[in-house]
């Protein structure tokens, strides 16, 4: 409902927080919300190019034009990143922590997003969207060789916000999710102190 309600466009429901994995708010010294930062982020065990495309253009399927060639279907970071609306999804949930956790201390915080969030003449406020990508590296790349294209804006991006794209290259990554699984989800034994 928070989508549709905000892109008369769309049709159909949104599931999930595609493209808002995660926010971060810039508030002025008054208290007042004047920018976000929402993004993506996304693990695999090892990037290369075949996997930054099929992560950012989509998988690939049979061309429906009868071509021979697979192309990719165009429902990748990319897609979510272009059609997310400036004001992202967990600002309303942000919101709502700040109500129940600190509302003195944010009273002008949650005024703030009250009148970003309205669907009637909403405050605007600047979105910069980041990706994050994070993960092992093939063995043929080298340690300072980019995925992404970094010195220009990729030709896919169609957002027109700023934009920022990490990438994250970690040894022995697969273990370092493990132990944070352990961590978060199992019952405090000895895996889970690893």
């Amino acid at each position: 409902m928070f989508t549709l309600s905000r892109n008369p466009s769309r049709v159909r429901q949104v599931l999930g927080r595609k493209g808002d994995d995660f926010i971060g708010l810039a508030i002025d010294e008054k208290g007042v919300v004047t920018r976000v930062i929402a993004g993506e982020a996304k693990w695999r065990k090892t990037w290369n190019q075949s996997t930054i495309d099929a992560v950012m253009l989509g998988e690939k399927i049979d061309d429906p034009l009868g071509g021979k060639k697979k192309i990719h279907n165009g429902k990748g970071v990319w897609f979510e990143i272009n059609r997310a609306s400036s004001v992202p999804m967990g600002l309303k949930q942000i919101q709502d922590i700040l109500i129940e956790l600190a509302p003195d201390e944010y009273a002008e915080t949650i005024l703030s997003l009250d009148r970003v969030l309205a669907l009637e003449n909403p405050d605007a406020i600047g979105r910069t969207d980041l990706i994050l990508l994070v993960g092992g590296a093939a063995a043929s790349r080298k340690p300072t060789e980019a995925l992404l294209e970094f010195d220009d804006i990729p030709e896919e991006y169609k957002a027109g916000r700023d934009l920022q794209v990490v990438e994250i290259i970690l040894e022995e990554g697969g273990q370092l999710i493990a132990n944070l699984y352990n961590r978060l989800f199992m019952d405090g034994g000895d895996d889970a102190k690893d």
